[in-house]
């Protein structure tokens, strides 16, 4: 029994939710391969081969594999597919690209955003907006998985795995890269904050969202929003938190002016804790915060400044 996860990287450096995926793939047994497939990605494949519990690193290198574009790295791992008995990726918009294309070549079913491992045919995975936990069992010779990477923990480094160089497959020519604009900011990325502070509705308007930056400031958070904080136009779409955006686990999420929809309860309450602010005592929020806090947010959040001093 072997499992492939697909490195999820920028060809400068791993990211976070390919340690994460590693750990899913160690809890199916055997051994455990990673594929880098980039460009001028070497430094990329030596970081993986010391994630402790790789085995081997399956390395690719094409020009046309630098943007990662689904319809040839998914090629790319049909032509490895049948050496595995499991394939992972992180449930992240490029693991999300991938692996239904190859889940459908290989006419099995894919299994999506597991939470938990059981056995090798046998795992969690979260349904209705996270209110019930599905626990589903597979019979496919080759398991293809996505992995919500908030249910797992990072892999440790300290590993010295082989890497070996694998002939890249020919560029499909369906897609071409156009152009990428990424937003840039100072704080930490939103999936990987250890710290999150969100607002809601409840802000009022963008310029109110002025006021959560000192608290963030202060705690090196990262910065969120729920759904209709974006909607309305408060804030860009990339702060989204929720079911129809990131799905986050930080040690401590405060959500200020938050109701608690269902659809972005299901996107951070994992949390390890939460503290929620709203003038509204019946607020759904508060069911899954640990310290709640009823008020007037325009005068509790620079009060927790002041105390953060």
């Amino acid at each position: 029994m072997t499992t492939l996860v697909i490195a999820e990287h920028d060809n400068t450096s791993l990211k976070g939710s390919t340690l994460n995926t590693v750990t899913a793939a160690a809890k199916c047994g055997g051994d455990v391969h990673l594929l880098v497939a980039g460009h001028n990605a070497g430094a990329v494949a030596q970081a993986a081969a010391q994630i402790a519990g790789v085995s081997k690193v399956l390395h690719v290198d094409a020009a046309y594999f630098a943007e990662g574009l689904a319809e040839n790295v998914a090629e790319q791992v049909l032509t490895i597919a049948s050496g595995y008995t499991h394939i992972l990726a992180p449930a992240t918009a490029y693991g999300k690209n991938i692996l239904p294309r190859v889940a459908a070549k290989l006419d099995v079913a894919q299994i999506s955003e597991i939470t938990k491992v059981e056995s090798a045919d046998t795992f969690e995975r979260p349904i209705y907006a996270g209110n019930a936990i599905a626990t589903v069992q597979s019979t496919d010779s080759i398991k293809v998985i996505t992995v919500r990477t908030t249910g797992f923990d990072a892999a440790a480094t300290g590993g010295s795995a082989a890497v070996e160089s694998v002939s890249a497959v020919a560029d499909s020519g369906k897609s071409a890269f156009v152009s990428r604009e990424v937003a840039k900011s100072d704080r930490p990325e939103l999936t990987a904050a250890k710290v999150i502070v969100s607002g809601g509705r409840g802000m009022g308007s963008a310029e109110a969202f002025k006021v959560l930056e000192p608290l963030a400031d202060k705690l090196g958070a990262a910065m969120g929003a729920s759904r209709a904080a974006v909607d309305a136009g408060y804030v860009p779409n990339d702060w989204q938190v929720g079911q129809t955006g990131k799905i986050v686990a930080p040690t401590l999420y405060i959500a200020v002016g938050i109701s608690g929809a269902i659809q972005h309860l299901a996107g951070m309450k994992d949390s390890k804790t939460i503290v929620a602010i709203n003038k509204d005592p019946e607020a759904p929020i508060f069911s899954v915060a640990d310290y709640g806090i009823v008020g007037d947010l325009f005068e509790i959040v620079p009060q927790l400044v002041t105390e953060l001093g």
